[in-house]
């Protein structure tokens, strides 16, 4: 039987990402996942508000942080792993599919110099690898779709599914970011519906449906039983034409060309200028057009 780690969640009301500490019960070993650096695009303002609170959690509990992990390159907040991990020494890891993710923006930002060989984090993690948090096993699988670098972390009788599933009563994440595949997506959800009925998963993102508290965990049944997508698409064709459908609806989330930037670099701000001041490059007319 798997083991159960403690799972703890931070709710980032701003992008609506859930941040998860995750815990060997035994030991005391921790992963965060999924931080989320404080950005106001309004201001061009950047804070540590959410990342210290996780820290002060993490001291008061008197846990040990073994890993700073990201499931993706995120396009709605910027990552807080690089400022995580000057502050905790712990190292940083993401699936190696994420070079195919810096290739593509390499290539977007024109940045002819930029490393795309997945080397600012210290460890990419391949489909299927396993690794230790404590005493709790945990393997890694690829889930593309939502991205080209998409995984799912799964710890124990836990899986951090990021952007795939929402809570049942939201369904499923968006396809049609650069990179991105509903076809592809249909896939990495039925591996995750796979796994037993009674894990935990844990999604990345909550919009408080119908105005209800935000909410985060769930478990494979209740996903595969009342999702609203995936309990009334049952084949790859219907769920593919349904979800390209909503898609092609929804806007283009408001950071992404700010986030892609710093979340394709680890987390790490852009590097200051001769003035001292930090700057973020915004490729114009590259994404769907809000007046097509």
């Amino acid at each position: 039987m798997s083991k159960a780690p403690d799972v703890t969640g931070f709710y980032e009301a701003r992008s609506g990402s859930i941040q998860y500490v995750v815990a060997c019960p035994e030991t005391g070993q921790c992963a965060i996942i999924d931080p989320v650096l404080d950005f106001d695009e309004k201001s061009g303002a950047t804070a540590t508000v959410e990342a210290d609170r996780i820290l002060e959690f993490v001291r008061t509990r008197g846990y040990h942080v073994q890993w700073i992990l990201d499931t993706h390159p995120h396009a709605d907040h910027f990552s807080a792993a690089d400022y995580l991990k000057s502050r905790t020494g712990a190292p940083v890891g993401i699936g190696e599919k994420v070079v195919e993710v810096q290739k593509l923006w390499k290539d977007f930002y024109n940045w002819p110099d930029f490393r795309a060989d997945g080397s600012q984090w210290d460890h990419l993690f391949a489909d299927g690898e396993e690794f230790w948090l404590g005493n709790i096993p945990c393997r890694v699988m690829l889930s593309p779709g939502h991205t080209l670098a998409s995984v799912t972390y799964v710890i124990g009788d836990a899986a951090f599914v990021h952007d795939t599933l929402f809570m049942p009563d939201s369904g499923t994440a968006r396809a049609d970011f650069p990179g991105g595949s509903a076809h592809v997506l249909w896939h990495s959800i039925q591996a995750i519906l796979a796994l037993p009925d009674t894990t935990r998963i844990f999604t990345g993102h909550d919009y408080c449906q119908g105005g209800r508290e935000p909410a985060w965990e769930s478990t494979v049944a209740e996903q595969r039983a009342t999702n609203i997508h995936m309990s009334k698409y049952l084949t790859e064709g219907e769920f593919v034409a349904a979800r390209e459908a909503r898609d092609r609806s929804l806007p283009m989330p408001k950071l992404i060309l700010h986030a892609l930037q710093v979340n394709t670099n680890a987390g790490r701000l852009p590097e200051p200028e001769a003035n001292g001041r930090r700057y973020l490059k915004i490729p114009l007319d590259l994404l769907q057009s809000p007046w097509a």
